[in-house]
Parts: C-alpha cells; sequence; structure tokens
C-alpha cells in the first residue's frame, strides 16, 4: 500500500501541531476546589503537629491567576500585621510542598516578593507567624507548563 505524498506531508502536518498543542492541553488542568487538606497537612509538618493556622484577610498575596510557565511564577506578600516573625511559603500541590521560610528579626515589615516552582495548578500559600500565631491566606494560579519537573 503505497501513500501518496501529499496525504503523507498533511498528515504529518496536522500530528506536529496537535503535539505542539499537547502540553497547553494536558497540563492546563483545573485546580481542585481546596488545597485546603493538603496545606493544612504541610503546616502541621513544618510547625509541629499541635500547629493550627487560621485563615487572615490581613495578609495579601499577589501571583497571576494564570502563569505560562511553573518554573518561575513571581509571588508579593503583604502582611498588615505587627511583630512578624516568618513567612513561609507552600505550594501544597507540589511533589515538595514546603517553598521557602522567611525570617524577620525584630518583626519588621510584612513585605516579601519572590519567585517560586510550581509543578502544576494549585494554590500557593503564605503562612505567617506572628506574636506566637500562625495565620495563612492562599491564592489559586494556574500552571499551563508545569515546572518540578513537569
Amino acid at each position: 500500500m503505497t501513500i501518496p505524498r501529499r496525504t503523507f506531508l498533511q498528515t504529518t502536518l496536522a500530528g506536529a501541531v496537535g503535539v505542539s498543542l499537547l502540553p497547553h492541553v494536558v497540563l492546563a488542568e483545573d485546580a481542585p476546589a481546596a488545597d485546603v487538606d493538603k496545606l493544612k497537612t504541610a503546616i502541621t509538618e513544618r510547625f509541629g503537629a499541635d500547629a493550627t493556622a487560621e485563615a487572615s484577610d490581613k495578609i495579601t498575596i499577589k501571583a497571576p491567576e494564570i502563569a505560562e510557565n511553573g518554573a518561575s511564577v513571581p509571588v508579593d506578600v503583604t502582611v498588615d500585621l505587627e511583630n512578624i516573625e516568618e513567612i513561609t511559603l507552600i505550594a501544597p500541590s507540589n511533589p515538595t510542598p514546603y517553598i521557602a521560610k522567611f525570617s524577620f528579626p525584630n518583626g519588621s515589615a510584612g513585605l516579601l516578593s519572590t519567585r517560586v516552582k510550581m509543578g502544576k495548578t494549585g494554590s500557593i500559600a503564605a503562612v505567617v507567624k506572628a506574636d506566637g500565631k500562625l495565620l495563612y491566606a492562599n491564592k489559586e494560579v494556574k500552571v499551563t507548563i508545569g515546572g518540578c519537573g513537569g
């Protein structure tokens, strides 16, 4: 059976276009409705079994709603609290959820700007330790190309 040259080229071109679009279709999955359980597990692993964190509107996370590349997602965290000891960034959907811990000596201003790596669509959470309490806020980020081995 011989395939005409024109048919072969059309099929090859259609396949190439399909493969080039595949990462955007496959990796742009919807985030789970709540990463809260994963977040609570990560907080317990990071801060100890008796650690509990409350959601707070005093913490603001600025991150893109859609990140084209999960290898470098810009994140800004602003905290409107006194006596901030540390800010911990967690991405519950990452293979290793704990991203980083930033210490603030003498309760200095709670402003943080960094870039993080996200493996897939999910939330990024900022857990703030201030006045001996743990507070958190999170933001959903849709990742189209994974950055953690994706």
